[in-house]
C-alpha cells in the first residue's frame, strides 16, 4: 500500500494543475480534513505509545536539531551552488526551517514506524516554530518575518491535538470496532493527503507553472538531501 502514495500524490497534483477547479471549491475543507488525518493516526495509538516517546525524548530532540539546522542550512547552501537570486535563498530556508506536518506522519504510518515519536516531533516542532522559524531565517537568510503564535498554537489544539487525543480516547473506549476501522486507515489516508495536496497545487497552479527550472530542481535536491541525511 505505501508504493502507492507517491504515484497517487503525482496523479492528483498533475489534475490539480490541469483542472483546479476540481480541487479549489474544496479549498475550506483542508483543516477538516487534516484533523481527520490525525483522529486515525490517533486511531492507531495508545498512551503506552507515547510513555514510549517520553522514555527515548533524546530521539525528540535529535529530530528538533536536524529539522531547525540541516535542513535551514542544506536549503541555504543549494540556493548558493545553483546560483538563485537572494529572493529565493530567503525563500528556500524559510522552507526548511519550518516544522513538520501532518504528512509526515502519515508517511511513518505507511512505512510502519514510529508513529507515536512521529507525532511527538510534529508537536515539538510547531510549538517551537514561532520562535525558531523566524530566528533561523532571518540569521541565515537575512529576512525578517512575522508569525502569529496565537494562531499557530490554535492550528495545534484543533487540527493536530484534539483530533488525536479523540482517536486515542476512542481506541481505549472500543478497541474492537477501531481494530475493524484501522484496515481502511492506509487507504484513507492516502487519498485524503493526496487530496489536500491537489488543492494545494490547484490554488497555486499560476505560480507552480511558471518556476524556474533551476526551482524546481533546487526542491527535488533538498528533499533528496535531507531524506538521505
Amino acid at each position: 500500500m505505501s508504493r502507492v502514495f507517491l504515484p497517487l500524490a503525482l496523479a492528483f497534483s498533475g489534475l490539480a494543475l490541469w483542472q483546479p477547479e476540481l480541487f479549489v471549491p474544496t479549498r475550506p475543507a483542508i483543516p477538516w480534513l487534516l484533523g481527520l488525518i490525525m483522529f486515525g493516526m490517533g486511531l492507531t495509538l495508545r498512551p503506552v505509545d507515547f510513555l514510549g516517546v517520553l522514555q527515548r525524548w533524546r530521539l525528540v530532540g535529535l529530530g528538533l536539531v536536524t529539522q531547525y539546522t540541516v535542513m535551514p542550512l542544506l536549503a541555504f547552501g543549494l540556493c548558493y551552488g545553483l546560483g538563485l537570486p537572494a529572493e529565493l535563498i530567503a525563500g528556500f530556508v524559510l522552507l526548511g526551517a519550518c516544522p513538520g506536518g501532518t504528512a509526515s506522519n502519515v508517511v511513518t504510518y505507511l512505512a510502519r514506524g514510529n508513529v507515536a515519536l512521529s507525532v511527538s516531533m510534529t508537536l515539538a516542532s510547531t510549538l517551537l516554530a514561532p520562535i525558531l522559524t523566524p530566528g533561523v531565517t532571518w540569521l541565515l537568510a537575512g529576512h525578517k518575518i512575522g508569525i502569529d503564535a496565537a494562531a499557530m498554537m490554535k492550528t495545534i489544539l484543533w487540527i493536530v491535538a484534539v483530533p488525536l487525543g479523540l482517536g486515542v480516547l476512542l481506541r481505549l473506549m472500543v478497541p474492537k470496532w477501531v481494530d475493524a476501522v484501522v484496515k481502511g486507515l492506509p487507504l484513507f489516508s492516502m487519498v485524503t493527503i493526496a487530496w489536500v495536496i491537489g488543492i494545494v497545487m490547484a490554488l497555486n497552479q499560476g505560480r507552480i507553472l511558471e518556476f524556474p527550472l533551476m526551482i524546481i530542481v533546487g526542491v527535488i535536491l533538498h528533499n533528496t538531501l535531507v531524506l538521505l541525511s
